[in-house]
């Protein structure tokens, strides 16, 4: 007869800070990870990694993002409204994430990097997350069926 097998685990549960942002038309993808969610790190994605992967002279930019609370900060209003002319700020509407494009994307994520896996140290979960993100932006096509019906 068999034996159930027993998997040892450490009884922690880590999580990966994710910053993300898709273009829903050519499904151009950029990300950065940080340590914590708030004002000052989400101003510091925008500024190093959203506004230079979209801002181009003589284009809007409608920006849509959800209503988690470091959105609604000072430091984040304050750069919005510095940033007014080229970008048009839109959140959603209150719990609705079936309107946000970047969850198909966090669901693709845990699909193709993450789920059913084991990682030994918070590097390897890091480097299952880069290693998916980075294929997503060699090939977009691999999301565009996920942006499809925000079109």
């Amino acid at each position: 007869m068999g034996q159930q097998p027993v998997v040892e685990v450490t009884g922690a549960r880590e999580s990966a800070k994710i910053f993300g942002c898709v273009e829903v038309y050519d499904a151009t993808f950029i990300y950065d990870s940080d340590e914590v969610f708030n004002g000052l790190t989400y101003v510091s994605f925008l500024d190093t990694r959203m506004a230079p992967a979209f801002y181009r002279p003589g284009r809007n930019v409608i920006y849509i993002h959800d209503n988690a609370s470091y959105h609604k900060e000072q430091e984040v209003e304050e750069w919005f409204v510095a940033n007014q002319k080229w970008l048009e700020v839109r959140p959603l509407p209150a719990y609705s994430p079936e309107f946000n494009a970047a969850e198909p994307l966090w669901h693709y994520t845990r699909v193709h990097g993450t789920h059913n896996r084991c990682f030994i140290s918070r590097q390897e979960i890091f480097d299952a997350l880069d290693r998916v993100f980075r294929n997503i932006q060699r090939h977009p096509e691999s999301i565009s069926g996920y942006l499809r019906p925000f079109q």
